[in-house]
């Protein structure tokens, strides 16, 4: 059998990809990994007493917009990635922007604050078991990106394990979100980011190893 051959009859068996099979594999995997982690959040620390009247208040809608973009952008970032030599400059763009905007928002809040007011709006009720949490919440979904990476085509397994790990982390931080009783921007700025960043690098670590072809 010649090359010619060979290559004729691999190919004669091939079957049209739809072109939105990328889309179906990130939704399937990181929407059920989302299930997942908001049930764990339920279960092991419950939705917050107050989240009706929280709805009401504009503190509660910047967090749940800033953690919603992060995710959005980061899956995005899970999609982009998935193909051979994807880029993702433009999801890192928009997650920098955002953490960017936040920052700003936090500064501007502590320059309308008395200075004393300073450290109880940087710590919170729970600086100790906030991005612990997160990251916690995190792993079902960084599981989840994994895994719909491996059935894909990354090239660049350190940056699609990073994507993987800043999407699991951001929707982590938007689930969170529905249990945190914290408002303060700057405690958002700080403690949920790093809660977004810290699964980013777990995913950038183990995905060189995970994710080989």
């Amino acid at each position: 059998m010649t090359t010619n051959d060979l290559i004729a009859r691999l190919s004669a068996e091939l079957k049209p990809v739809s072109r939105f099979a990328v889309i179906r594999r990130v939704l399937m995997g990181l929407g059920l990994s989302l299930i997942a982690s908001a049930v764990l959040m339920w279960m092991w620390l419950g939705m917050r007493a107050d989240l009706a009247d929280a709805a009401t208040t504009m503190p509660f809608w910047s967090k749940f917009f800033y953690t919603l973009i992060l995710a959005a952008a980061a899956t995005w970032a899970v999609k982009r990635i998935a193909h051979p030599l994807g880029s993702i400059g433009v999801s890192l763009g928009v997650i920098a922007a955002t953490i960017v905007v936040m920052i700003i928002l936090a500064l501007v809040q502590m320059a309308m604050s008395p200075p004393e007011e300073y450290m109880a709006m940087l710590k919170g009720r729970s600086v100790a078991v906030c991005t612990f949490n997160i990251v916690m919440l995190s792993l079902p979904l960084l599981v989840g990106g994994l895994w719909v990476l491996r059935g894909l085509a990354p090239t660049r397994l350190a940056v699609a394990g990073a994507a993987a790990g800043l999407a699991a982390g951001a929707i982590a931080a938007f689930v969170y979100s529905f249990h945190c009783s914290e408002s303060a921007m700057p405690f958002i700025a700080v403690w949920y980011t790093l809660g977004v960043l810290v699964p980013g690098l777990i995913g950038a670590i183990t995905g060189r190893y995970i994710l080989r072809w």
